[in-house]
């Protein structure tokens, strides 16, 4: 489980095909490696990784072919940013929200309104996400959790502070770049329980 509290910004060092449809990634990332050990999770844009090994700075985690067609870690390419965090630890303090790093769509960015002490950034969503995002819930993109400040039938906006812009990938994302999105959990489960109890079966 992770906050979508980014905690560094790494770099991808190589990615290397496995066979068949998955591949092996190497990521750099000096604060994330500093406890990290085999079997550990690191979200790497909002993908929840398992490290493999660890040599120095750099971690390295396999990718199975489901998560490179379900996500937007396919594209990475060497030297590439990435937002990286480490799993929540027990007791610690939740600063975004509750995130699971289990991506359930990519998004594109559609447009990007500078203003002067913030940006306001708008994204498409496939129609499947849609009706789990609501004006003033969560939502992470990238691996950052964010509050949505505007939605649409197949799109939402936020408002991205200086700190955000400069400490993670979404202040370098240009028009038309795909993102991960993962829907705020607790949205998931409540249709579930409702559904159950509609005519029908499912919402």
């Amino acid at each position: 489980m992770f906050t979508g509290i980014v905690e560094e910004l790494g770099e991808v060092v190589r990615t290397t095909s496995t066979g068949g449809d998955s591949a092996l990634f190497a990521l750099r990332g000096p604060l994330v490696t500093g406890d990290a050990r085999h079997g550990d999770s690191i979200a790497v844009n909002g993908v929840c990784l398992t490290v493999v090994d660890v040599d120095g700075d750099v971690f390295t985690a396999d990718v199975m072919g489901e998560t490179l067609r379900r996500s937007a870690l396919g594209a990475l390419r060497p030297g590439d940013p990435v937002n990286l965090e480490r799993a929540a630890a027990l007791g610690s303090r939740l600063g975004g929200h509750l995130v699971q790093g289990h991506v359930d769509g990519v998004g594109e960015v559609t447009a990007r309104e500078p203003a002067e002490q913030w940006e306001t950034v708008r994204f498409r969503l496939p129609d499947t996400l849609a009706r789990y995002v609501v004006e003033k819930g969560s939502i992470t993109v990238d691996g950052v959790s964010l509050t949505v400040a505007g939605v649409g039938a197949d799109w939402f906006t936020v408002g991205l502070i200086p700190t955000t812009l400069k400490l993670t990938t979404l202040g370098s994302r240009r028009v038309g770049d795909p993102v991960n999105l993962e829907v705020d959990v607790l949205a998931k489960y409540v249709e579930r329980l409702l559904g159950s109890r509609l005519p029908g079966g499912d919402a």
